[in-house]
């Protein structure tokens, strides 16, 4: 069972709650390490086809647990990064951040590198490195400006300023602001919708558009061979939905 998480799977959707609320879900090396476990799972799961990632209590997660580094925590290797997110680029599986609260530094990292962030009216972001003599470099520095313009990101990065939901949706980075109570039913909604499309169309789409924003042209984006979209192809859901759209009925995804 892991120790600094809790997992719900249920009706295709996995549910992923940080879980050290004394410390904002602020995360060390073994609960990186836990993490990137516990996505290596979800990637391998064929019955698994959307992740939602949220916070206990009342942070997301407030990034690197400084104090246990302080204290001088043993270091281990993270090779999936913080949350066993920031440095996994090969999981063509959707995942939905669900911040309920604080996403700071390394949180806000987390939020990043997930493909939709709904986000509750008391989320709060920012990248307060800079503050501490650090430097956002778990992929906050890279997919910020990716997600939003230089300018705009730049403004949150120089600064360390904190951007609540409202703003953090103003600027593009996130989807949805609802009430905090809702956040869940909100993000679990976003999931369902996710889960009524076709997994392995799902899959090639994050897959063409990642890769697409590393192309450099248009056109080469668009006459590259994805080997997500050749699965797709070859699929039964391939024949599935075409065949459910002309008997009219809602189709019955295998997710093969």
């Amino acid at each position: 069972m892991p120790e600094y998480c809790t997992i719900d799977k249920s009706d295709h959707i996995m549910t992923v709650t940080l879980n050290r609320p004394d410390r904002l879900n602020a995360l060390h090396p073994p609960a990186n390490v836990e993490l990137g476990e516990v996505f290596d799972d979800f990637a391998a799961d064929d019955d698994m086809w959307v992740a939602i990632i949220t916070g206990a209590g009342r942070g997301f997660s407030a990034g690197n647990d400084l104090r246990y580094q302080a204290e001088g925590g043993e270091r281990l290797p993270m090779p999936r990064g913080f949350a066993g997110l920031t440095s996994r680029f090969d999981l063509l599986k959707p995942v939905i951040a669900a911040v309920n609260g604080v996403s700071m530094g390394g949180g806000f990292e987390i939020a990043l590198a997930c493909d939709l962030i709904i986000a509750s009216e008391k989320a709060l972001f920012a990248l307060p490195e800079p503050k501490v003599g650090l430097a956002a470099l778990a992929g906050g520095l890279n997919r910020l400006p990716r997600q939003i313009g230089s300018k705009r990101a730049l403004g949150m990065i120089l600064t360390g300023r904190h951007v609540g939901a409202e703003e953090g949706k103003e600027l593009g980075f996130v989807n949805a602001v609802v009430p905090h109570e809702q956040l869940m039913e909100e993000a679990r909604d976003w999931a369902n919708q996710i889960c009524q499309c076709a997994p392995l169309s799902i899959r090639a789409s994050k897959d063409v558009v990642y890769r697409s924003l590393s192309t450099a042209s248009l056109e080469e984006s668009i006459r590259a061979s994805y080997e997500s979209v050749k699965a797709m192809a070859k699929s039964e859901d391939f024949i599935e939905g075409p065949k459910a759209f002309a008997e009219k009925r809602p189709p019955n995804w295998q997710g093969r």
